[in-house]
């Protein structure tokens, strides 16, 4: 039986594209990351793929609250996608008479050095999504244009003015997969998990990191969210090379008891990097 696979909409997104890139018969856009997580829960749909990073802007904190505050759910995979911005106008538009550029205010900051060098007259304009811009650009009194991915310009009919737009070329978003389990292992896998301490003393988030260290175990990213029930209380997110089921990182984890209160595993799946 086919698997079902949703991902944050609307049509035309990057996220389409990374779900597309990662199962061609994805054809299942959500409103939100959290309708997203609420449909693999409910069994809506086997997996569903968010954002959950990005080079530029750092991580997605929607993402990483659902996954915090939903013990059904765990990352079983990754997607890097590289994001090309293109800007796209209603045919026949001529580029030196645009006044308007519309795009979602992360696209529009990721383009700034362009859009002042070649649209310093422009006014930018916030758009829910990078794809709704294209009807905002389309629906503008005056003429306009929209920094859209390249999927939308498979869905609209649009002149491509410009390609490759965005001011650093090494802007990729990483997106999860996300299941009601983990992935088995592969032997080329991640691991991410979310911890807190009962106490706030010093050396706690040094005896934690020393159980990786000693183990060799590499660590990829370590950063916190708040509980959101003190102030000054905070979970702390890592992510770092292993499965949880295989040696060194299951005895890691293990030995994690003594100076944690709280340890939930979200899940061991494939570098993306690994398999490209």
């Amino acid at each position: 039986m086919a698997r079902t696979v949703g991902f944050l909409g609307p049509l035309g997104t990057y996220s389409e594209e990374a779900a597309l890139l990662y199962d061609p018969t994805s054809d299942k856009p959500y409103p939100t990351i959290t309708a997203v997580g609420e449909a693999v829960v409910s069994g809506e749909i086997d997996e569903g793929i968010v954002p959950i990073e990005n080079s530029l802007a750092g991580s997605v904190i929607f993402t990483l609250d659902l996954l915090i505050s939903q013990p059904k759910l765990f990352i079983r995979g990754e997607i890097d996608l590289p994001i090309e911005h293109y800007l796209v106008a209603k045919p026949g538009t001529d580029p030196a008479a645009i006044k308007v550029i519309y795009s979602h205010p992360q696209a529009l900051a990721q383009c700034r050095e362009y859009l002042e060098k070649r649209f310093p007259q422009a006014v930018q304009m916030a758009s829910l999504s990078t794809v709704l811009s294209v009807s905002d650009s389309f629906d503008s009194p005056v003429p306009a244009a929209a920094i859209s991915p390249r999927r939308a310009t498979e869905l609209y009919d649009v002149d491509i003015l410009d390609q490759g737009i965005q001011d650093a070329a090494t802007n990729v978003t990483r997106f999860a997969v996300l299941g009601l389990s983990g992935h088995a292992p592969t032997g080329h896998d991640k691991t991410s998990m979310a911890f807190t301490f009962e106490e706030d003393t010093p050396g706690s988030l040094y005896r934690v990191l020393r159980e990786f260290g000693q183990r060799n175990i590499n660590l990829f990213k370590i950063e916190s969210r708040p509980t959101k029930q003190y102030l000054g209380e905070y979970i702390f997110l890592m992510d770092c090379a292993g499965h949880r089921e295989e040696s060194p990182m299951k005895e890691a984890l293990a030995a994690l008891s003594q100076p944690i209160d709280m340890l939930r595993v979200l899940g061991s799946y494939p570098r993306w990097s690994l398999k490209t």
